[in-house]
């Protein structure tokens, strides 16, 4: 009941601030209020080492002055006959855009769907305290484990309210709940360090904490006596937490306004394959309980599932209202609200899985390397260079044999994305979301 009120206050807000745009000589105006609300729980050895809890609702204005647009932000507070004048007269001395607009009304949704984004479940401070100190519990009660770097529990929601000159107002909330460890093996030079996480937006999704502690415990035990690998050519299996990053650089290169600023590598292959056959990538921003699911982006625009790439082949671009018009193309409701700027961005986006077991997957690898992890920042999205840090565990014959750290893997993201084999492994409970990923071909810099 409170959430509803507040909502219900929030629409006033921004309905009047878009109100007020239009008796102020605006054109046209769209106002959002981003919601956030938040409680977390630290522990490290036994111990409560901090406890927050936050409340936000971010508002921003935008209006538009012929092809000229500014944009301010505000609080619950403001008077928005004061902020709309402010913003309509930033408007006038602005430079001309002529990409820049309100989505077409055409395309606003008329009746937003429910995707089941909120749990109204309470989770007290004791709740979190406990599962926290659980988690961390079960983690250090595997053998070999020698200390903690913390247990961490949150709950909380955001939101979106917005409300533009066209008619449109609409809002939903979306839950969330999350549990992560972080734990050390091994002593001095020895150690080693790993953990685990969840997020889900039902409470009753998560894992049970102490299921989480000791997957956090028995993965950084594994990492124990590492070595080096020998320098050469080698075949190499991302995990799928490792699988999700390079999930990630596929969307950022066929982002819309990447494309536009000409910084993808990919930017002049639309229509063209840029992966390898068995690569088939969706992005479905309608999923129910999907992480990433919206009933509407930050334009009020419905989006649709999209194969982004089928079988290799390049269907689409993450498109906004401004990008879209800038491409000569149409927005597919991929735009995200940040503050007072509009840009495109994935939902729901996933490497579909693949036929073989990550078994036989690694099963067929003679001599290669697993990486569970990776570090640094040598990804060139303009050229498509990749170069990291990366630790994880040597295959011989099918099998992990051994692990291994301190290696350098490197490759061009061309290459790799028409080189990767799926698995069939995917776990959709993630918003970017890819299954255990083989690449043939990529250079290691070890020993």
């Amino acid at each position: 009941m409170t959430d509803m009120l507040e909502s219900a206050r929030l629409i006033d807000r921004v309905a009047a601030l878009v109100d007020a745009s239009s008796k102020a000589g605006a054109d046209a105006a769209d106002a959002v209020a981003v919601r956030g609300r938040s409680s977390s729980v630290t522990v490290r050895k036994g111990k409560v080492e901090k406890t927050e809890a936050s409340e936000s609702d971010d508002m921003s204005l935008r209006v538009f002055v012929g092809k000229r647009v500014a944009s301010v932000s505000a609080t619950a507070s403001s008077d928005p006959a004061t902020l709309a004048e402010r913003a309509v007269a930033m408007a006038k001395f602005a430079p001309e855009d002529p990409y820049q607009s309100l989505a077409d009304p055409s395309r606003l949704v008329k009746q937003p769907r429910d995707l089941d984004l909120f749990d109204p479940t309470q989770v007290s401070a004791e709740r979190l305290k406990e599962d926290a100190l659980a988690m961390e519990e079960a983690a250090l009660s595997v053998s070999g484990v020698t200390n903690s770097s913390g247990s961490g529990t949150s709950s909380g929601l955001g939101g979106l309210v917005l409300a533009t000159s066209e008619g449109f107002v609409g809002q939903y909330v979306a839950s969330r709940f999350s549990r992560s460890v972080s734990v050390i093996a091994g002593e001095g030079t020895g150690m080693e360090r790993d953990y685990e996480a969840l997020s889900r937006l039902h409470f009753a999704d998560l894992e049970a904490p102490e299921l989480i502690g000791r997957k956090a415990g028995e993965r950084v035990v594994k990492r124990l006596s590492p070595r080096k690998a020998a320098t050469g050519s080698v075949t190499i299996v991302f995990d799928p937490r490792v699988a999700r990053g390079i999930a990630g650089h596929i969307a950022g290169a066929i982002n819309g306004a990447a494309v536009a600023r000409k910084t993808s590598f990919l930017r002049d292959m639309m229509g063209k394959k840029v992966a390898s056959d068995a690569i088939t990538i969706t992005d479905e921003p309608l999923r129910v309980r999907g992480q990433s699911s919206r009933p509407f982006d930050g334009e009020g625009v419905e989006g649709q599932k999209l194969e982004m790439i089928t079988g290799g082949i390049l269907n689409h671009w993450f498109l906004s209202t401004s990008v879209a018009r800038e491409l000569g193309l149409e927005t597919n409701g991929r735009g995200v609200r940040a503050s007072s700027s509009v840009s495109p961005s994935s939902t729901n986006l996933a490497i579909e899985p693949g036929t073989v077991s990550p078994e036989d997957l690694i099963g067929g690898v003679k001599s290669g390397f697993y990486v569970t992890e990776v570090f640094g920042q040598g990804v060139n999205m303009v050229t498509g260079e990749y170069s990291r840090g990366a630790s994880g565990f040597w295959i011989e014959n099918g099998q992990l044999s051994y692990p291994v750290s301190e290696v350098t893997i490197a490759s061009n993201l061309k290459h790799m994305f028409l080189n990767l084999v799926p698995a069939n492994d995917l776990d959709r409970n993630y918003g970017t979301a890819a299954p255990t990923l083989l690449v043939e071909g990529m250079t290691l810099a070890g020993s």
